[in-house]
C-alpha cells in the first residue's frame, strides 16, 4: 500500500515478443534407417527462435522443411507483439490461425515448435529451469534405448544393444519389427529372439511394428512375443485403427501402446476412451508443444494411463519431469545423435535415468549455429 492509502498495481508481463523465425537443417543418417512401414537416409530438424527482453527461446520439430513456411507465413504474425508471459494466449491464437490451413501434419509440427520456443523463452525471462516453471514432479526421467532399425544387420543390432545395456546400463531397450509391411512375421520373431539373446534376461525388451501388421497378424505375433518376455508392443496395427489396437490388447501379455502421431487433444481422448492402449505415447514436436502435452497427460491420467514421450529427447525432458503419470522417454538413436551434434547440454543417459538440469535456464539445451550451418536447407 502506498503512503496515500492507495494500492500500487503490480507490474505485469515479461516483455514483448519481438520476432519469431524458423530455419531447417537436414542431417544425413549415420546408416540407412527403417522400420515396418518407412525407410530414410536423413532427418530434417526445423528450429524456431523467439526473442523478448534480451533472451531467445528455442524449440524444434522433426518434419518437412515446409514447417518454416507455416511458422513464418501463418504463425509469426499472430505471436509477435504479444507479451512473452502469455504463452496460453499465443497458443490459442496460433490454433485459430491454422483453421483453414489444417491442424494435423506440417501445421501441427510448426505450432508445436513455436510453443516449445515460447515456453523456453518464458522460463529464461523468469530465470528458471523449465521444469521448475511447470512444477517439477520428478527429479529424473526414466529412458529406454530406441533404434534397432529393420535396416540393421545382426552385427549392427548387437553393437547398438550392447552399447545401451552393457556400456550405458540402460535397463530397457526397443527394436523395430514388421519389416516390409509385416510380410514376414517369422523373420521379425527371429530378430526378437536375437535381441533377447544379446541383452540377456534382466533387461526389458520392447518392440515397435510401426503399424505394419493387420489385426490377425498382430494378435498371432503378440502371443509369441510372450515367450521372449516382451513387455511393450508399440503400434502393432495402425494407430488409426482403435478397435484393432484394442483387439490386440485383449490378447497380448505385453502393454500395447500408440499415440505418437497425435496432433490434438481430441485424438488422444478418443484413443483413451476406446481403451486401445495400456500406455499413451505423445510427441511434443507434433501434439501442440508443451501447452498441449500437459493437457494430454491430464486426459491420460483421467483414464488411468501413464504417458511415454516419443523421440526428441532434449525437448521432452523438462516437460515430462512435470507430469505425474510419467512412465518413460524414448532415447531415440537418430534424434539423440542429431541433438548431440547441433545442441549443447544433452545429458548422459547412463543408468537409464536422465534429469533435466536445475542449473540451466529454460529446457537447458543450447543451439550451436556454427555447427548447424553446414546442414542448413
Amino acid at each position: 500500500m502506498r503512503s496515500d492509502g492507495s494500492h500500487r498495481r503490480p507490474a505485469v508481463g515479461l516483455g514483448t515478443i519481438e520476432n519469431v523465425r524458423a530455419s531447417a537443417y537436414t542431417i544425413p543418417a549415420d546408416s540407412p534407417e527403417g522400420d515396418g512401414t518407412f525407410a530414410w537416409n536423413s532427418t530434417t530438424l526445423v528450429l524456431v527462435e523467439t526473442d523478448a527482453g534480451g533472451q531467445t527461446g528455442i524449440g524444434w520439430t522433426y518434419g518437412a522443411a515446409a514447417c518454416v513456411d507455416v511458422v513464418e507465413g501463418q504463425l509469426a504474425g499472430v505471436v509477435e507483439g504479444r507479451d512473452a508471459s502469455g504463452v496460453g494466449g499465443c497458443w490459442t491464437a496460433m490454433r485459430s490461425a491454422l483453421r483453414n490451413v489444417g491442424r494435423p501434419g506440417v501445421a501441427g509440427m510448426a505450432l508445436s515448435a513455436v510453443d516449445c520456443a515460447l515456453w523456453d523463452l518464458k522460463a529464461k525471462l523468469l530465470g528458471l529451469p523449465l521444469q521448475r516453471l511447470l512444477g517439477a514432479v520428478h527429479d529424473d526421467v526414466p529412458v529406454y534405448g530406441s533404434g534397432g532399425f529393420t535396416t540393421y544387420d545382426d552385427r549392427q543390432l548387437e553393437r547398438q544393444l550392447s552399447q545401451w545395456v552393457h556400456a550405458d546400463r540402460i535397463p530397457r531397450v526397443k527394436v523395430k519389427i514388421g519389416e516390409s509391411g509385416g510380410s514376414d512375421p517369422e523373420r521379425d520373431l527371429r530378430r526378437v529372439a536375437l535381441a533377447r539373446e544379446i541383452i540377456g534376461p534382466a533387461t526389458e525388451l520392447f518392440v515397435d511394428a510401426n503399424g505394419a501388421y493387420n489385426v490377425g497378424q498382430a494378435r498371432r505375433v503378440a502371443e509369441r512375443l510372450a515367450s521372449y518376455d516382451v513387455t511393450w508392443f508399440e503400434e502393432p496395427v495402425s494407430s488409426d485403427d482403435l478397435s484393432g489396437l484394442r483387439s490386440v490388447r485383449e490378447r497380448a501379455t505385453a502393454d500395447v501402446t500408440a499415440g505418437e502421431y497425435g496432433y490434438d487433444l481430441v485424438y488422444f481422448e478418443r484413443m483413451c476412451a476406446a481403451q486401445a492402449v495400456d500406455c499413451l505415447q505423445v510427441d511434443i514436436t507434433r501434439c501442440g508443444g508443451v501447452s498441449e502435452l500437459l493437457r494430454i497427460a491430464a486426459v491420460a491420467d483421467a483414464h488411468g494411463l501413464d504417458v511415454s514421450g516419443h523421440c526428441a529427447p532434449g525437448l521432452h525432458l523438462a516437460p515430462l519431469a512435470a507430469i505425474p503419470n510419467l512412465r518413460h522417454l524414448e532415447w531415440f538413436h537418430d534424434h539423440v545423435r542429431i541433438e548431440s551434434m547441433l545442441f549443447g547440454g544433452l545429458p548422459d543417459p547412463s543408468g537409464g535415468q536422465v534429469g533435466p538440469s536445475d542449473k540451466a535456464l529454460g529446457h537447458g539445451l543450447v543451439w550451436l549455429p556454427d555447427t548447424a550451418a553446414a546442414y542448413r536447407v
